[in-house]
């Protein structure tokens, strides 16, 4: 496992807004969500006035590129996920953009579409995700980051600025709390640091 600091996933970001694929990897940072989740959501699945987005399949490639997409696989798994206003903007930026793609072929944005396509609307390749993911990371000079380590970043950076273990498990879809108690150990010695001296400025009396 290899997380990103804060300023690392600034530079992440800067690097990847210039590709298509800045939104996505955006919201991959932002939510932690699992590659498979990100691209089979729908513009259904998400409500910008609200700030969250629902998760409740997932697609995968088969070889050959058949794309099929499942029904998530634990109740854990389907959940609903709140989004920062950061997010927001940059998802009502990126469906601006797709609308203006839509028109200029003479369609219409559905709600039933896929957030992140291709220009001819259909679903990304899960494949084509991780290679451009790759690109932006050598790009940044960070080698080793995988995609799925956006999905832990954004877990031990939760966990670091003190946001409950629960919270983290809800947003993740982990199975228990014990699953992200145990993936995000190396957290913890920082949290119990933190835990230790707040304590301290509460009770000791100067």
């Amino acid at each position: 496992m290899h997380t990103l600091t804060e300023a690392e996933v600034h530079k992440v970001l800067e690097t990847a807004r210039e590709t298509p694929y800045f939104a996505l990897f955006y919201l991959a940072l932002f939510t932690g969500l699992r590659r498979s989740e990100l691209l089979a959501l729908k513009w259904s699945d998400i409500d910008l006035n609200m700030g969250q987005l629902s998760i409740s399949r997932s697609l995968h490639s088969l070889a050959g590129g058949k794309i099929i997409i499942r029904q998530t696989k634990t109740a854990r798994s389907t959940r609903t996920v709140a989004l920062s206003p950061s997010t927001v903007q940059v998802l009502k930026d990126h469906k601006c953009k797709q609308q203006a793609f839509k028109l200029l072929a003479g369609l219409h944005l559905n709600e039933d579409d896929f957030i992140f396509t291709n220009i001819d609307g259909k679903p990304l390749l899960p494949n084509t995700i991780t290679h451009n993911w790759i690109k932006i990371i050598r790009k940044t000079g960070l080698n080793g980051i995988r995609l799925h380590d956006a999905r832990h970043t954004h877990a031990s950076l939760m966990l670091k600025q003190g946001v409950h273990p629960k919270i983290v498990q809800e947003r993740l879809g982990h199975s228990s709390i014990q699953v992200t108690l145990d993936t995000y150990s190396h957290v913890t010695p920082g949290l119990q640091q933190a835990a230790a001296k707040g304590f301290d400025e509460l009770i000791i009396i100067n």
